[in-house]
């Protein structure tokens, strides 16, 4: 098994690992921008602008699979986060994160870090991973805890 650090995704066309982003903590999520939970960006930057300084990595992962809530090209996307929510963490090209055609990074995720009662499988957009600066899954938020109730588990991480 490839360790989560070096998992390769494309960001603006490029190929990157977690590597590329050196960090003491990681959060990644699977987003949308038509979702009820697209709010959340907000969120998100403000994290990434509090902890970035730290050792905070934001990631997000744009996927289609849910309610088909993201149907824009990465540039729509790019636009669309920066615009209305000035979004300055790095956003991944779009991938699936369940199915036959999940993205390897998050078919690890899954395993390794599970949901509510035990469950692997992403259920909805704004799934969030928490991950200590070896790649190690640490928890594991569903898409109604808002990003602003990560600050208690992300500063145990950057300790």
């Amino acid at each position: 098994m490839t360790a989560l650090l070096d998992i390769p995704f494309t960001v603006a066309g490029e190929q990157k690992t977690l590597r590329d982003y050196p960090a003491t903590a990681y959060l990644l999520v699977n987003t949308a921008s038509r979702c009820g939970f697209t709010p959340q960006y907000a969120g998100l930057q403000e994290l990434y602008t509090t902890y970035a300084e730290q050792g905070l990595v934001v990631l997000t992962f744009p996927c289609n699979q849910f309610g088909q809530q993201e149907p824009g090209t990465r540039e729509d996307i790019a636009a669309f986060c920066e615009k209305r929510f000035h979004v300055t963490f790095p956003i991944a090209d779009k991938i699936d994160v369940k199915g036959a055609q999940a993205h390897p990074l998050f078919v690890q995720l899954t395993q390794q870090a599970r949901g509510l009662l035990g469950s692997r499988v992403i259920k909805w957009n704004f799934t969030k991973f928490l991950l200590d600066a070896q790649g190690q899954p640490m928890k594991r938020f569903g898409p109604l805890v808002k990003p602003e109730q990560l600050s208690a588990d992300i500063q145990q991480v950057l300790r």
